[in-house]
């Protein structure tokens, strides 16, 4: 029971980790490596100083939906770790984690929504960029999409979880 405990609190804190770095860090579309684009900014490389020069996102309804939805996924896999910590010193024994569990499939299925939307709507997203054709998806929405499954497997285990003593 001691091992399903620590592989459950450290698939979810690496989940929680890699939705964080996939919805702050910035390369959610590359362009030869030079420029990219993220849900923030659009940053391109200055060879003279060696900086990356970033400016705002244009804004779009379905950048603000997606990033909205990451925000959202960020927060409830945050909540339901701070509410499995609390239930694990407070619950009685025998209890299930559902409360916990369902933060984690919300996380799953609002980071499902997020990654699909810019799956989809990339050309509107990027709609002022270079040529699309030119680039690819960068590796935090890859980062996105391989938390999806994760944070869905990680919620079914916390609501079949029991708390034994």
């Amino acid at each position: 029971m001691a091992y399903l405990l620590m592989f459950v609190t450290l698939l979810h804190l690496v989940t929680l980790a890699m939705l964080f770095i996939a919805t702050m860090e910035k390369s959610w579309w590359v362009w030869d490596g030079m420029e990219n684009s993220d849900l923030w900014y659009n940053c391109r490389f200055d060879n003279i100083t060696g900086t990356w020069l970033c400016s705002s996102s244009k804004e779009s309804e379905w950048l603000q939906a997606v990033q909205v939805l990451m925000v959202l996924s960020v927060v409830f896999s945050s909540v339901s770790f701070l509410v499995f910590l609390g239930q694990l010193f407070t619950m009685s024994k025998g209890g299930l984690f559902y409360f916990t569990g369902l933060c984690q499939v919300f996380a799953g299925l609002t980071a499902l929504s997020a990654a699909l939307i810019y799956t989809l709507h990339n050309r509107e997203i990027l709609q002022d960029s270079r040529e699309l054709i030119a680039g690819r998806f960068g590796y935090c929405f890859i980062l996105a999409w391989v938390c999806v499954p994760l944070l869905l497997c990680s919620g079914l285990i916390y609501i079949h979880l029991r708390k034994k003593e």
